[in-house]
């Protein structure tokens, strides 16, 4: 077994080696390379196609996890930016939620939970209520106007909800 889950990892724009042994790519799409723009291409390949919402992976199983999920509603169904970024459809704020308790069942004890939030349409305000527990840390700069937010989460445990300063 994989030691990292990337949950819905599309093209893997934001991975230095795309072909990291030890991530399992998923993605609900695959898509062959496709030129979207002259000298532009892009490829969805993932290892596991599966819904972030519902990931064929047993409970405790990954050290970390990616949640990187579509952050657009209102992008045409044929558009560049629908194809490089998937597109929010239906109940999304319900996906989104199911989506964050579903990698954080698949997260060992301990386990840390990387994600990613673009502030395009929605901002990161709108997002945060849906989850089950507030990020440990992240960026908060808004500065030159950066609306890309990456937050860190840990899985958290009966003992680590009950530690006393006599633990540490």
């Amino acid at each position: 077994m994989k030691r990292i889950l990337d949950a819905c990892c599309g093209s893997k724009m934001f991975w230095f080696d795309k072909e990291n042994p030890d991530v399992e790519f998923c993605d609900i799409r695959e898509i062959e390379r496709t030129e979207y723009y002259p000298g532009r291409y892009i490829e969805i390949s993932p290892d596991t196609v599966c819904d972030f919402t519902d990931l064929p992976f047993p409970d405790d199983s990954f050290y970390m996890v990616v949640f990187d999920p579509p952050h657009l509603e209102y992008a045409g169904d044929t558009s560049i930016m629908a194809l490089k970024y998937g597109k929010l459809k239906g109940d999304w704020k319900a996906m989104i939620s199911k989506g964050f308790s579903e990698c954080m069942r698949v997260l060992k004890p301990n386990g840390v939970l990387i994600f990613k939030w673009s502030e395009i349409q929605f901002p990161l305000s709108v997002i945060l209520p849906l989850f089950s527990q507030k990020p440990l840390f992240g960026n908060r700069c808004r500065k030159r106007g950066n609306k890309t937010h990456w937050l860190c989460f840990m899985k958290e445990t009966d003992k680590a909800l009950n530690w006393t300063l006599e633990e540490e």
